[in-house]
């Protein structure tokens, strides 16, 4: 991809649609000019380290959903060739297919070259549920957007109707992670109780034609956590779900890349409402600033898991190290529009050239401790693109939402949408688990 703007300082004043188009391309360049060359996956990182992993061959799963998000929102603007795309979908999913699977499901980290698992700690060896989610949204928006191509169909078919997330739950709960280790199959297991990022989990487990949960594991699971419900206000604005003040940006970011808030509903909360609310606290708790740090204000604000100056954490406002993250903001586009984009001319216009880079904006920064990251992270980069595809057009939303596993999966968990419409006659053929 040509690189129109090297240096931020360097560029004329941009309208917003015009500066919306330069982000997308840019950030765009994490996936589309840095995938493994031989499986196409996204780099879980440009710099630094996991562990003694080597960066250059450690590719993500749920990294590599965000960016084929981001890689279809690419192509529907110009940005790269549609047909080329879809033969990246194909290494991709004939990568996959070779690679070691747990139950159907694929571990957190992996080998670029070999497909061999990367343990992501000494117990956490096989499948990551969550990470899995991510990577099936990415691979379903794929199979709705090449409708096409009937091979990556079936291709994207088969892995989705591997994943045995039955396999996975255990004391009507979903398991985070399952270790083929008999020794500690389930010592890392973690339930996946509400509310966190892993509202797509449930969805996707309930919306499986092969290996489908009842809606008991997702009403004794999910929506028994202990940060489910709140219901309290912050800054005068009210948060119906989730742990105090909300927690860091991604909980409301990494589902919804593909399930629509719009209208979405399970007859208790809008989940509209729910995001844009915990993102409006997140920037009010930045304005308030609290702690004192260093550059805070309406302007640069944005709380969640990033790089920071001692490593890498989930930042929040009750866990708050003076550390903003631009995907915070950007990938709220949808949610906040108008504050987002004063805190996109802010990191563009005023930050310049310490936070603007070969793929976007750097991971994050530290006005307080003097700190930008080196590095780009898949996890943070794909949400950028994707939530502001999400805001200009809608176009991951109406693809994920146009499958009809996951209107009968929503239907089946009681959830209601304006997408779900007459769900159980989409298609006599889709039954699920």
């Amino acid at each position: 991809m040509q690189n129109d703007f090297e240096h931020a300082g360097n560029a004329p004043k941009l309208s917003d649609q015009e500066l919306l188009d330069l982000v997308q391309k840019q950030t765009l360049k994490y996936f589309w000019d840095s995938g493994h060359p031989d499986s196409g996956m996204a780099l879980e990182r440009t710099h630094g380290h996991f562990g003694s992993y080597d960066i250059e061959h450690t590719v993500t799963t749920g990294g590599t959903g965000f960016g084929i998000m981001a890689m279809i929102a690419g192509a529907e603007r110009g940005f790269i060739p549609r047909e080329e795309l879809k033969e990246r979908m194909h290494k991709i999913c004939d990568f996959l297919e070779q690679s070691p699977k747990y139950h159907g499901a694929f571990p957190h980290f992996m080998d670029g070259r070999t497909g061999e698992t990367i343990p992501f700690s000494k117990l956490d060896d096989g499948s990551d549920t969550a990470e899995t989610s991510f990577l099936m949204m990415g691979l379903l928006c794929a199979r709705q957007y090449f409708a096409e191509d009937i091979d990556l169909k079936d291709k994207i078919n088969t892995l989705w109707r591997d994943v045995d997330w039955n396999a996975h739950v255990k004391n009507d709960a979903l398991m985070w992670h399952w270790s083929p280790n008999a020794e500690h199959e389930w010592a890392d297991g973690l339930p996946i109780n509400g509310w966190n990022e892993c509202l797509i989990t449930y969805v996707m487990a309930a919306s499986s034609p092969t290996h489908g949960i009842s809606r008991s594991v997702y009403e004794k699971g999910w929506t028994q956590g202990a940060q489910f419900d709140n219901g309290d206000e912050y800054y005068g604005i009210k948060l119906p779900r989730g742990p105090e003040k909300g927690g860091p940006l991604f909980l409301s970011q990494y589902s919804f890349l593909g399930l629509d808030p719009k209208g979405l509903s399970d007859g208790q909360v809008d989940y509209f409402e729910q995001n844009r609310n915990h993102t409006l606290i997140n920037r009010a708790h930045c304005i308030e600033n609290p702690n004192g740090f260093k550059g805070y204000n309406n302007k640069c604000w944005g709380l969640t898991a990033s790089e920071n100056h001692e490593g890498y954490n989930a930042h929040s406002p009750t866990h708050d190290q003076g550390v903003i993250a631009p995907t915070a903001a950007l990938s709220a586009f949808p949610f906040t529009p108008a504050e987002s984009m004063q805190a996109l001319r802010y990191f563009y216009e005023e930050r310049k050239d310490d936070l603007w880079g070969e793929f976007g904006f750097k991971d994050a920064f530290s006005d307080e401790h003097n700190w930008v990251a080196k590095s780009n992270l898949a996890i943070d980069q794909g949400p950028i693109i994707a939530m502001i595809e999400n805001h200009r057009s809608g176009l991951l939303w109406n693809l994920f939402m146009s499958c009809p596993e996951i209107k009968l999966g929503l239907n089946k968990l009681g959830f209601t949408s304006p997408h779900i419409g007459q769900a159980l006659k989409l298609d006599p053929k889709i039954k699920l688990g």
